[in-house]
């Protein structure tokens, strides 16, 4: 269950099985093109369909579960959901080179200002969010939805880099720690035992996340 798709499938109550494939290991890209022409994961196979793209994936399931996990039913706040959403699917490159995913870590890193820019950026969304639907629940709309899947891998880079989150962004932050899909997916992790060289020394790496 380490991804975000699969973040999205359990907090969806759908059933799943998963098959872990050890990245940068071995002939792991054979391995993946098994699944998908796109060399990348996640990848989702439901019946002849296949699906990649974390995005793509949360895209399909809804339509075929519209009680899964979704957006705002408000028009105004489902395309802010949206929105930052997308934003975040396709940005923050400086976020993700600079702070690779790693959840078992706990170290500091040195930021460059275009990624010191983009944590502010990713700050003052949660903290906007907040600010608005606070009071609903503790979630950035409220309720859990595809907004807060997009955004639990990065808060979990925060907290492995040790990058300080305050004000109101900090109830984002709380809240994905308290989830307990979220501290099953760090457990998993944490038991994983793979070592990446290009991760553990803050090296870019070969981006396959999807």
């Amino acid at each position: 269950m380490v991804s975000a798709g699969g973040l999205y499938l359990r907090e969806s109550g759908l059933e799943f099985e998963e098959v872990f494939i050890s990245l940068h290991v071995g002939k792991w890209r054979e391995e993946v093109a098994k699944y998908t022409p796109a060399g990348r994961v996640p990848v989702l196979i439901d019946d002849d369909i296949r699906v990649w793209d974390s995005m793509a994936i949360m895209t399909h399931l809804l339509d075929r579960h519209p009680d899964a996990v979704g957006w705002p039913a408000d028009p105004t706040e489902r395309a802010l959901a949206q929105s930052i959403s997308a934003e975040m699917h396709s940005g923050f490159q400086a976020i993700r080179g600079g702070l690779p995913q790693n959840i078992r870590m706990r170290r500091s890193a040195t930021v460059s200002d275009v990624c010191r820019t983009q944590i502010e950026r990713v700050q003052r969304i949660w903290s906007d969010c907040r600010e608005r639907y606070g009071n609903r629940g503790p979630w950035l709309f409220g309720d859990f939805g595809i907004a807060d899947v997009m955004f639990v891998p990065v808060a979990l880079r925060f907290v492995s880099y040790g990058i300080p989150v305050e004000g109101r962004a900090a109830e984002f932050l709380r809240a994905t720690l308290a989830l307990p899909s979220v501290q099953e997916w760090v457990r998993v992790a944490q038991d994983e035992g793979l070592a990446l060289d290009f991760v553990d020394e803050l090296r870019k790496g070969d981006m396959i996340l999807g």
